[in-house]
């Protein structure tokens, strides 16, 4: 039998030259995709970080872990959201139970 649901991990960069407002804003947006059908379990916001290597010729990065559990539909569902967010320079989603 197939698992209905399964745990998520979600680490996403934001744009640093956002305005801290809009970074909460944005945060809250991603969490409330997950929480209409899942529960997030935990957001933790490592903040500026300098990144390995240039993105769009910016050198630092808002980054944000998001751990949540749901069905399948809603990590894909994420990242089509990550992707059309102009302010989101990189996002990754794993299933931490494989």
């Amino acid at each position: 039998m197939a698992k209905i649901t399964a745990n998520y991990e979600a680490v996403y960069i934001l744009n640093p030259s956002l305005s801290e407002e809009a970074i909460a804003e944005l945060v809250a947006k991603f969490k409330g995709v997950v929480e209409n059908n899942g529960t997030v379990t935990e957001v933790d916001e490592w903040g500026k970080r300098r990144l390995a290597y240039p993105i769009n010729d910016l050198m630092e990065g808002y980054y944000v872990l998001m751990t949540f559990n749901s069905a399948a539909a809603v990590p894909a569902e994420l990242d089509r959201i990550f992707r059309i967010t102009d302010s989101v320079m990189r996002s990754l989603i794993i299933c931490k139970d494989q």
